[in-house]
């Protein structure tokens, strides 16, 4: 194949799921629904947190957060496969390609860091319950959400900039239904050994470093929690990040099960089909894992839509969990 000038590039063709007409109308439907599911599920959680006073926490901050960023991040997929699946065009043009990859990446990476950062605000409730409103107080809470930013802004922009010197061939098919970053660099004619290297640094950045400190946070969770001599009392302690516990390992093991899928298999739309799992079932799935183990969400719910009010603060459940952890 003849590469051409990165200038002549106008446009790439999605594949998506299949090339079979009967079976659009299924797949539209189908994420159509999950896609209107996570945004106003999500959407819902926001509202909950931010109508009801008593759940201005950390937790509930960072919680907020985490919807928002997930209703991003289906958002940068989604719709545009949507789109062209009711146009019958296959069609993204290259400036829309880059800038779907520069933000899919740019809130993958906010997802792994938000979900970070809320593993540190469990450790330090559980482990420091008497420190823990001194530590994180406010100004905490909203600097550790910026650095997250930063971090995925700046990865995000050096991941698309290192694509943007390359050229590629006549064949600009991608079987995928978004511009996923390591398709696009295999359609490249160019020498692409920078763009891997650069790769294989975000998946360590993105991939090993937060994962490395929810397993510390979790194992001094753990740890603490063996320590607690009641029942009740290690109940309560754990129930306060089971939710959360779910998210994580919901995330990391769908985000695994794509990369193995990617490896064990040369079909083209494997790597498509696996990928649903952590771009579009994952972010769906946390609002009802949220929701249905957390009484506090459950009560805001009520709450806001005039079912219920709030029968007690959250503040006395913590001094109940702290009064535990220090016995």
């Amino acid at each position: 194949m003849e590469p051409r000038n990165l200038t002549a590039i106008s446009e790439f063709l999605l594949l998506g799921f299949s090339e079979e007409p009967a079976f659009q109308p299924l797949i539209f439907g189908l994420f159509l629904s999950m896609y209107l599911i996570t945004v106003f599920g999500n959407l819902l959680i926001i509202l909950a947190i931010s109508s009801d006073s008593h759940l201005h926490t950390p937790m509930y901050f960072f919680l907020a957060n985490l919807s928002f960023v997930d209703i991003c991040f289906t958002s940068t997929t989604v719709p545009k496969m949507l789109w062209n699946i009711w146009t019958q065009s296959k069609v993204i043009t290259y400036e829309d390609c880059i800038t779907q990859m520069y933000f899919f990446l740019l809130f993958a990476g906010l997802d792994n860091y938000i979900l970070t950062v809320m593993a540190y605000d469990r450790f330090l409730a559980i482990c420091h319950p008497l420190h823990y409103t001194v530590i994180m107080n406010p100004r905490l809470c909203g600097l550790l959400v910026l650095v997250s930013w930063i971090m995925s802004v700046l990865h995000s922009l050096l991941q698309t900039s290192v694509v943007l010197r390359l050229s590629f061939c006549t064949d600009l098919e991608i079987p995928h239904f978004f511009c996923e970053i390591k398709q696009v660099v295999q359609l490249a004619c160019s020498d692409t050994f920078l763009n891997d290297m650069v790769m294989y640094f975000g998946a360590g950045l993105l991939g090993g470093g937060p994962l490395a400190g929810i397993l510390y946070s979790y194992s001094k969770i753990v740890s603490s929690i063996c320590g607690i001599s009641s029942t009740q009392g290690k109940y309560k302690a754990f129930s306060t990040c089971a939710s959360h516990l779910s998210v994580v390992f919901l995330f990391y093991c769908t985000s695994l099960g794509v990369y193995l899928s990617s490896t064990a298999t040369q079909s083209s739309y494997s790597g498509a089909t696996a990928s649903v799992m952590y771009t579009v079932v994952t972010p769906m799935l946390n609002p009802f894992i949220y929701s249905l183990r957390n009484r506090d969400i459950k009560r805001a719910l009520k709450k806001s839509f005039g079912k219920e009010t709030m029968k007690g603060p959250i503040a006395l459940g913590q001094l109940h969990l702290m009064a535990e952890l220090k016995a």
